[in-house]
């Protein structure tokens, strides 16, 4: 196994297992991270943002597959399915994941998702008639960052 197929695979376990720390380890000291939701987060944000999401994910469940890389790039598939606290609707989320590496760790994480479909499930009705709309995602990114945000003074 590619020592950097092994290191997406340690760092999904890691995220099945909520160990944010086993997740956070995976991380170039100068990592970027980007999904539909949060958007350009540095090391820092995107390591806090495991520990947010893992430790308030009471009932998350992570599964993943088609996991590839080589010296340079990789790839993987996942999908979490939990219970969005704000609505408690479930979401099942489909997500492919692109990285870049360096020395071994995580450089650059891309995931990419539906985001229309994720309001769907997340927000009830308002999501199925507002969810598409550039509107309605942009309130679901700034009350993720906000969160987030709070997450990190909360915890220094």
């Amino acid at each position: 196994m590619h020592p950097n197929t092994k290191l997406l695979h340690d760092f999904y376990l890691a995220f099945q297992e909520k160990n944010h720390r086993g997740m956070q380890a995976c991380y170039a000291e100068d990592a970027h991270f980007s999904d539909p939701v949060f958007q350009n987060l540095n090391t820092h944000q995107v390591r806090k943002m495991w520990e947010m999401l893992v430790t308030r994910g009471a009932d998350l469940q992570i599964v993943f597959s088609d996991i590839e890389a080589d010296d340079s790039k990789g790839k993987a598939h996942w999908v979490a399915t939990y219970t969005f606290s704000q609505t408690g609707k479930k979401v099942v989320n489909d997500i492919n994941a692109t990285f870049e590496f360096e020395n071994g760790r995580i450089k650059k994480h891309q995931d990419e998702f539906n985001l229309a479909h994720w309001c769907r499930q997340a927000l009830g009705l308002k999501g199925k008639l507002l969810g598409s709309t550039a509107y309605m995602q942009n309130q679901v990114r700034k009350g993720a960052m906000t969160s987030l945000t709070k997450y990190i003074e909360k915890t220094k």
